[in-house]
């Protein structure tokens, strides 16, 4: 069993909706979860000619559990019916999302859940000529498509969501931070880190540089260092649960991650 949180209070900055499990489970180990969301996600609608495409492609590639909701409700219930269209998913949660909706997946990364670990994956290294929709949020890394598009593939995108800065207030985070009660902070994205920053007067942005913080991968911790902050650890899985186990090491004082 991992060593208490030591009521510790702990920044979450998960988009609303999908905070809760993270908060429960840092509750559980004995801390304060602080939520302040710095990412809201929303549906778009999807261009019938994009959604013609991904009817009519050999992989749909889904880079997030947010792709699947959003484009489960795109399709409006039909994607039941893409008999002949492979799945693949970036990561273990991903694919988790498309077999609680009933579908099979095809293709997932064993253990490096991103983009590298899927391309890593046979079935994404024999791909000329075929056709490959990657579905996600507006925005994000080029990395996916453009190695499928040199291994030949013929590449599109199916947008089903974007991602928005809140317009929240900060003032019982700007409290926390010049008080000193915060002790760590947790984050999932970029975008996220890169807005927590944002949401922040200087001062306060600058205090939370000081605090330990919980990343989940290599990318987004290398980030996190250019941007300033001091001690990163990174989460060895996007999971919660390795979320907290991280959390828990690093506010036990034996931390594996990177500082300055």
């Amino acid at each position: 069993m991992n060593p208490s949180l030591n009521g510790a209070m702990v920044l979450v900055t998960r988009p609303a909706a999908q905070a809760e499990m993270l908060c429960q489970l840092i509750q559980q180990g004995g801390g304060e979860a602080f939520r302040f969301p710095t990412l809201e996600i929303h549906a778009i609608a999807a261009p019938d000619a994009a959604l013609a495409k991904a009817f009519g492609c050999d992989w749909l590639v889904f880079t997030s559990s947010n792709a699947v909701d959003f484009a489960l409700k795109a399709f409006d219930g039909k994607m039941a019916h893409l008999q002949s269209v492979k799945l693949a998913a970036v990561g273990q949660a991903t694919a988790n999302a498309l077999q609680a909706a009933g579908l099979s997946v095809a293709c997932v990364p064993e253990t490096e859940f991103n983009s590298e670990g899927l391309l890593a994956q046979p079935a994404m290294q024999q791909v000329e000529g075929q056709r490959i929709v990657i579905v996600r949020g507006v925005g994000g890394r080029e990395k996916l498509a453009g190695t499928l598009r040199e291994r030949g593939a013929r590449v599109d995108y199916l947008e089903v969501y974007r991602r928005d800065r809140p317009k929240v207030g900060n003032e019982q985070l700007v409290q926390a931070l010049r008080k000193d009660r915060l002790r760590a902070i947790t984050i999932t994205s970029g975008e996220a880190l890169e807005n927590l920053l944002a949401m922040l007067d200087k001062t306060s942005a600058d205090i939370a540089r000081k605090q330990p913080l919980v990343v989940v991968s290599d990318r987004i911790g290398q980030l996190a260092l250019d941007l300033g902050f001091e001690q990163v650890a990174v989460s060895p899985q996007p999971s919660d649960a390795a979320i907290l186990e991280t959390l828990t090491t690093l506010l036990n004082g034996e931390n594996s991650g990177r500082s300055n």
